[in-house]
């Protein structure tokens, strides 16, 4: 088995005092592993310019491309916003994006508030399945969610794809057959009238107060 360095350096995450909403972006497009998901589902030859990584936490394999949304909230285990309960701290954060989403479309926008589901076999890929606090909009994928907890707080990290990542296939050494029309899902562009900065700034002031960082993922 490989080794894969960490998406974040998580010991700094743990030091946070202050409940922080970071707004990151990769350098260039990143394939992320969940948190005990083996590399070897992917196919190391066709990685090219493509990098490897690894998130702390659930769910399967993420693409992350530079011009994704992707949102994360640390939130310290003495902030009023934490919860002892695993499904409570996803559908909070899944509830700040789908209030937000809400005012971009037209469509029926959804937090999926039951357990993990999906085929099982899927799960090699997050938005293959519908896991707790992710967000649907006419019952087509959004966000997807996962979140890692320690004694000191809980990180929720988000993303909404700008474009589609069905292309994730190209890169497992074996695709399970059904997977690629399972990964259909919704982008930024389909959201009227949206743009990045419209989208950050109300899920600043929905979600509450935060320490704001940018982070630039370099990979």
């Amino acid at each position: 088995m490989r080794n894969v360095d960490d998406l974040y350096d998580y010991s700094v995450l743990r030091r946070l005092g202050e409940a922080t909403m970071f707004v990151a972006r990769v350098a260039r497009p990143t394939l992320v592993l969940g948190g005990s998901q083996s590399p070897d589902v992917v196919d190391a030859s066709k990685l090219g310019s493509t990098s490897l990584r690894r998130r702390r936490g659930g769910g399967g394999l993420v693409l992350l491309r530079p011009d994704d949304l992707w949102i994360d909230w640390w939130i310290p285990s003495s902030d009023p916003r934490w919860s002892f309960d695993v499904h409570v701290s996803s559908i909070q954060a899944g509830t700040w994006w789908a209030s937000v989403l809400r005012e971009f479309t037209s469509g029926v926008v959804s937090v999926h508030e039951g357990s993990l589901e999906g085929e099982r076999t899927f799960r090699l890929v997050c938005f293959a399945g519908r896991g707790p606090g992710e967000v649907f909009i006419d019952d087509r994928k959004t966000v997807g969610l996962t979140q890692w907890r320690v004694r000191e707080g809980v990180f929720l990290s988000t993303v909404l794809h700008a474009e589609e990542t069905s292309d994730v296939i190209e890169y497992l050494v074996a695709v399970p057959e059904g997977l690629g029309e399972a990964l259909d899902h919704e982008v930024l562009a389909s959201l009227e009238h949206a743009d990045r900065e419209t989208v950050v700034l109300r899920l600043r002031q929905i979600s509450g107060s935060w320490d704001l960082r940018l982070l630039d993922v370099a990979s």
